[in-house]
């Protein structure tokens, strides 16, 4: 089975995908169980001192920060300063040197004895979309409940209708991903995501790619999804306008640590120098505001 970026469909890549789309994280639970999917609520992440580093490469600095229940929250700065980095951290596709990461007040790492079962559902949404090329559309929504048999054949073709709607994607069910255009294949991963109804959503550079109508057309997605879900979502971007637009509070990452933090009008308005370098480079007219 090959991947979106062409490469081959091994096992490894396969069951990480799967497994990451969206993920349990459970303590020595089977993987085929009853999910009530009608059910989801919002969750904190509060993030302590947090560290990792590649070689002598140093990308986070005792980062800090709380996301809060149900907030859209957005992690910006220039490519290369550990946003994505930040991400995987949260999702646990990687480990920190120091510091930790807590989810509804309960460590994501440190020792098994201080962590307790957990009981929330997340998805994640890839830069790239990652989705299966030879699959069909409908077919790609419905991987994870299929391969973890989390309902009836009638049910998940219920779901995949349901969530194709919900990005605007209505009767797109038999299509093959390579007769998408990118704003289409964007949707489509999104759509794949909240066919669990997360409680938690993450968006790694969801505008990369995308020409300014299709990267509006997808800050409208995620607006919109505030209506009809009580997910908490997390998005890291370098494109301010999308993150200024879609987002409940922003944070600025730049060498390694988080330099500011607040709404879109508090951000917009703020006198870091670095912020305001990076504010002007990228949102043209808001220099003087």
């Amino acid at each position: 089975m090959n991947s979106e970026n062409g490469s081959k469909g091994k096992k490894g890549f396969y069951q990480k995908v799967s497994d990451g789309l969206v993920s349990f994280i459970f303590d020595n639970e089977e993987p085929q169980r009853f999910i009530d999917l009608r059910d989801n609520r919002a969750v904190g992440i509060r993030i302590e001192k947090l560290n990792k580093s590649f070689g002598s490469n140093h990308v986070l600095k005792d980062v800090s920060m709380e996301i809060f229940p149900g907030e859209t929250f957005s992690i910006i700065g220039p490519s290369g300063t550990g946003k994505s980095v930040l991400l995987k951290l949260i999702v646990r596709l990687d480990t920190p040197d120091s510091g930790e990461i807590y989810i509804d007040n309960q460590p994501v790492f440190g020792s098994k004895e201080k962590r307790q079962a957990h009981d929330y559902r997340y998805s994640m949404v890839f830069q790239s979309s990652a989705l299966f090329n030879s699959l069909t559309v409908g077919e790609n929504i419905g991987l994870w409940l299929r391969e973890n048999r989390v309902c009836k054949e009638a049910r998940i073709k219920e779901i995949i209708r349901e969530k194709l709607a919900v990005v605007g994607l209505e009767g797109t069910e038999s299509l093959k991903t390579s007769e998408l255009s990118g704003g289409m294949k964007k949707r489509v991963a999104i759509a794949r995501s909240l066919a669990m109804n997360p409680d938690l959503i993450l968006y790694d550079e969801p505008t990369a790619e995308l020409d300014p109508i299709n990267s509006d057309e997808l800050a409208s997605t995620i607006i919109k999804l505030k209506e009809s879900t009580t997910n908490t979502t997390v998005i890291v971007t370098h494109d301010l306008n999308f993150a200024l637009y879609v987002s409940d509070r922003i944070a600025m990452i730049h060498d390694g640590r988080i330099i500011a933090t607040g709404t879109p009008s508090e951000i917009k308005s703020s006198d870091n120098p670095i912020l305001r370098g990076f504010i002007y480079t990228t949102t043209k007219g808001i220099k003087g505001a």
